[in-house]
């Protein structure tokens, strides 16, 4: 069992903590799809929200060092989760076209599987059948909300996500046996 801290201490501690882990927690904001000034505030908020649970705690917290990091870092990948949700930001990601052949760092059969693992996928999103590929191509790769997608295929918001989650399952699906056939 972790000694609990006086408040005094546990401000020590987030001094501690700061100067090793801010960069590593706003990198962990920033992977979950946040642009710098929400990634900082991200981190911010769980530095404020670290104090206030010791203030809570009568002034004590039980979390130092490793302890202290990991929670911080649970903190701020919530809280950027959170502000994605509320504010309907996709995650980012990088199009399925977007590898560069001229890339040196790249190998040839870097490029080759690259390549074959997107011909794979066109061809498992080709085999959906039509509702569900409606739904893949507005919200994963058009990136719109749900409400939108809804709206534009004349469904409730509520059967869009159902397509969608039916449509995932039958691409990893597909995918996972195009792999197996390959081995």
């Amino acid at each position: 069992m972790v000694a609990a801290l006086p408040m005094y201490d546990a401000l020590d501690e987030l001094f501690r903590v700061i100067p090793t882990e801010r960069a590593r927690l706003a990198r962990i904001a920033r992977r979950e799809g946040l642009g710098p000034e929400d990634a900082l505030d991200c981190v911010h908020d769980a530095f404020c929200t670290f104090l206030k649970l010791a203030q809570r705690g009568g002034g004590q917290v039980g979390v130092q060092g490793k302890d202290a990091a990991a929670t911080l870092a649970t903190m701020v990948r919530n809280a950027a989760r959170n502000k994605r949700r509320l504010h309907h930001l996709a995650r980012p990601h990088d199009a399925i076209d977007s590898v560069d052949p001229s890339d040196e760092a790249l190998s040839t059969e870097t490029l080759i599987t690259h390549a074959e693992e997107h011909l794979r996928l066109r061809s498992c999103v080709a085999r959906l059948c039509d509702s569900q590929r409606a739904v893949v191509t507005l919200r994963m790769l058009e990136e719109r909300d749900g409400e939108d997608v809804a709206e534009l295929l004349g469904i409730s918001r509520s059967h869009v996500d159902v397509l969608l989650h039916r449509a995932k399952a039958r691409l990893r699906s597909c995918m996972l046996e195009a792999h197996s056939s390959r081995s």
